[in-house]
């Protein structure tokens, strides 16, 4: 064990160093020939620097040598500092060849780290992890798109494997479940998920689809419940149902439809189901899909009327 955890110290002092002004030039020049070299310019005195130097570290760590780090503490860099006119700290440069290819400034999120170590990786022409771990989601949906959803399921738990928080990949597990018709293991995947990724868009859209799979279940007969409506226009329940029923077999934009007329002629009946409902579906589905930006708008046009 210890032979392990010596190894592995190692392999993580060769990823990340602390460097300096005597050692820019070896450090991050001519290292930068090779390899990609991201320089966390921070100070001890800075409170984001103590939140982003750990996110930076994990997403270098992550990309398996593909890319290196460097801290340079910019109390004890003022000349390398001035040099490159940083101003204020966090500041992070990507160097390649020799020369800064991307940077930022300020503490960003998780995400944004993730996407420019990346994007650095990518830019010096190599193919970072993230972008593999992408490569196999697209083929995952376009399996879930084409109905193999055993085999999606399969390809989103492997990409869970390599990454346990990769939101896109947990969600699709959760639909690709729901498209097996296996709700209850559609629901113990979502009990389950990571905190880190919880709240995600992923994970939610998962969620609302899975709530409208568990609603299809139980929905009444589709020409029973459009004569209902027909008959009385007024009847609220009638028209909920139908806009549930639609939903089920797939009409999604005439059930948004038929909630947006309940939402016009009673906003707060029975607490407001059928906002609630809308947004249920809006959730399920992508945020630039038409039915979504249409239904919002119209929805906003009569909220704020």
């Amino acid at each position: 064990m210890d032979l392990l955890n010596a190894a592995a110290g190692s392999a993580a002092a060769d990823l990340i160093k602390d460097g300096s002004e005597a050692t820019f030039m070896a450090d991050v020049i001519e290292a930068s020939q090779d390899t990609p070299i991201i320089v966390d310019f921070w100070a001890p005195w800075c409170g984001p620097c103590k939140t982003l130097g750990p996110l930076l570290e994990e997403a270098v760590t992550a990309a398996k040598g593909a890319v290196k780090m460097v801290k340079i503490n910019v109390d004890e860099a003022q000349a390398i500092a001035s040099q490159l006119r940083i101003q204020s700290v966090p500041t992070v440069y990507a160097f390649f060849k020799g020369q800064p290819v991307d940077g930022f400034q300020g503490a960003v999120p998780g995400s944004e780290i993730k996407a420019f170590v990346d994007r650095v990786i990518e830019a010096a022409g190599g193919e970072s992890p993230g972008g593999q771990l992408e490569d196999a989601v697209q083929a995952a949906e376009e399996m879930l798109a084409d109905g193999a959803a055993v085999d999606a399921a399969q390809t989103f738990a492997a990409i869970l494997g390599e990454d346990p928080n990769h939101a896109a990949a947990y969600g699709g597990l959760v639909r690709s479940h729901i498209a097996s018709g296996d709700l209850d293991q559609a629901e113990a995947i979502l009990n389950g998920a990571p905190a880190e990724i919880s709240t995600s868009a992923e994970v939610e859209a998962a969620h609302a689809q899975l709530e409208l799979a568990r609603q299809a279940a139980d929905a009444g007969p589709l020409a029973d419940l459009t004569a209902a409506v027909e008959a009385d226009a007024s009847d609220h329940q009638a028209r909920f149902d139908l806009a549930q029923a639609l939903h089920a077999n797939g009409d999604v934009e005439e059930a948004v439809a038929q909630l947006l007329e309940l939402f016009r002629r009673d906003r707060e009946w029975n607490d407001g189901a059928a906002k609630a409902q809308l947004f249920t579906i809006f959730d399920a589905l992508k945020p630039n899909d038409p039915i979504v930006l249409n239904g919002r708008r119209k929805l906003s046009s009569m909220i704020f009327a």
